[in-house]
């Protein structure tokens, strides 16, 4: 009797085992693998590190903010991160980038509106306005300003961003599809477009950081009214305004 039911006891243990096999070899079955991650997980990943870096870059600045601290933050290991970036100032460009394609208008939105040059131009200093006083652009400001001496690759980081190239060549292919008579060469385009952006920015930006009190909305639209009338038509533009 126990000879029988130890046999069947291995019986049992046979089939069980040859029964696993079955399904482990079964080509329907879905194996895990751990292998890559999927596309959508390693953008995940990615937007987690850059955001975790976005938080501690504005708080405590770039010096201050070590790959240690973004790891421990983005919740992985410094194998992890090294294998998506190769260094902090890469990281710091990627950081930049992603900033700058928050605050910029959406796709959809028509920057080039208007019937008259003066009515783009604008509305356009308008838009420029807009992204260059929002908090990020402002938080991204005085972490450059502050640590420009020290790190003076972060100013050609931030100006290098391609949506400035971006900007600078929209504006400047403007004038010169404008302006016909003017018979601007690809240089003054340049030259005239950059202008335009600084004298648009410059001083709203500086308010806005402390240097005197930030603009009303009433103010920056007369701002850019006044800026764009300067530009287009030197001082004679502003007699009466």
């Amino acid at each position: 009797m126990a000879r029988m039911a130890g046999r069947d006891i291995r019986d049992r243990a046979v089939t069980a085992i040859g029964a696993a096999k079955a399904r482990r070899s079964s080509p329907g079955r879905r194996v895990r693998s751990g292998g890559r991650p999927s596309k959508s997980a390693a953008l995940q990943l990615q937007d987690r590190i850059l955001e975790a870096a976005t938080q501690l870059f504005l708080m405590a600045g770039y010096a201050s903010t070590s790959i240690e601290a973004i790891a421990a933050r983005a919740g992985i290991s410094k194998k992890t991160f090294y294998h998506r970036f190769d260094d902090k100032a890469a990281l710091f460009a990627a950081v930049v980038h992603r900033i700058i394609e928050r605050i910029r208008p959406p796709p959809e939105v028509p920057l080039l509106q208007g019937g008259r040059l003066d009515e783009i131009l604008r509305r356009l200093a308008g838009i420029i306005l807009r992204a260059a006083l929002s908090p990020q652009a402002l938080a991204l400001n005085r972490l450059v300003v502050a640590e420009s001496v020290r790190f003076p690759d972060l100013v050609r980081v931030l100006h290098q961003d391609s949506a400035s190239r971006e900007a600078i060549t929209l504006i400047g292919d403007l004038l010169a599809r404008e302006l016909p008579a003017a018979q601007l060469t690809p240089e003054t385009q340049r030259f005239a477009a950059t202008q335009f952006l600084h004298m648009v920015v410059a001083v709203p930006q500086r308010r806005s950081m402390g240097q005197g009190s930030p603009m009303t909305p009433k103010e920056l639209d007369a701002w850019a009214q006044q800026t764009v009338d300067l530009f287009l038509n030197g001082c004679s533009g502003l007699a009466g305004g």
